[in-house]
């Protein structure tokens, strides 16, 4: 399952990857505009909106994105490990059913 993650803390970016990597997904970190950042989006199976640390003019894009691709968007005014794996276990009981599975994938 890929996972992309719009804002956030820059120190912090490889811990979103580690704590996605446990999930059993593969994430891609966002915490500053970008240059053409809508090809670099793609279409990922969940997109994560850390909207406490994120600028109107990258929400706007990032949703833009996700509308256009038909990607469903999980928000957080947070930008915590926490929170992060709160969105994970929240996705996965709307998958699979299941509230202890770790995995997105293969529930």
């Amino acid at each position: 399952m890929s996972i992309v993650i719009i804002g956030g803390n820059d120190r912090m970016i490889t811990q979103y990857k580690e704590t996605c990597k446990a999930y059993d997904c593969k994430a891609k970190v966002f915490t500053q505009m970008q240059a053409a950042m809508k090809k670099k989006i793609g279409t990922p199976d969940l997109l994560i909106l850390f909207t406490g640390t994120v600028s109107h003019k990258m929400t706007a894009c990032a949703l833009s994105e996700a509308r256009r691709a038909s990607v469903s968007v999980a928000r957080s005014h947070t930008s915590s490990i926490a929170a992060l794996k709160d969105i994970l276990r929240q996705h996965c009981v709307s998958a699979c059913g299941k509230g202890d599975c770790r995995c997105l994938t293969r529930c």
